[in-house]
């Protein structure tokens, strides 16, 4: 229990920073509330009306935000793979580039569609 004790300590003073942040925020905070700060934008630019039902978002959007997704995964899943390189087994290095094969695929197909344009 003793080598979890400095991980425990850790722990226990980051959760009260935490809970101590928020329960202070509204005591210190300024009280300046008008229209404008209670509105849904604060960018001072009145938000279009969206039509009945929601409007539509561009699917492009979403594909843009699955190729963060799946590119920054990669860099997470590849970076030990750098780190130990030089310990690797044939195996492991065969298991790193199909790897990348399968992502080169996922890379290849949405610059084929079009994911990669932004206009």
């Amino acid at each position: 229990m003793d080598a979890y004790t400095p991980v425990l300590v850790l722990g226990a003073l980051a959760a009260g920073f935490a809970v101590f942040s928020i329960a202070i925020a509204p005591l210190t905070g300024p009280r300046r509330y008008n229209r404008a700060k209670l509105d849904r934008y604060e960018s001072g630019i009145s938000p279009s009306p969206l039509p009945d039902g929601g409007g539509k978002v561009s699917v492009k959007y979403f594909f843009t935000a699955m190729m963060f997704i799946v590119f920054d995964i990669e860099i997470v899943f590849l970076y030990p793979f750098a780190v130990a390189f030089d310990q690797l087994t044939w195996f492991a290095v065969l298991a790193v580039l199909l790897f990348l094969v399968n992502l080169t695929i996922v890379y290849a197909y949405e610059w084929r569609r079009g994911g990669m344009e932004w206009t």
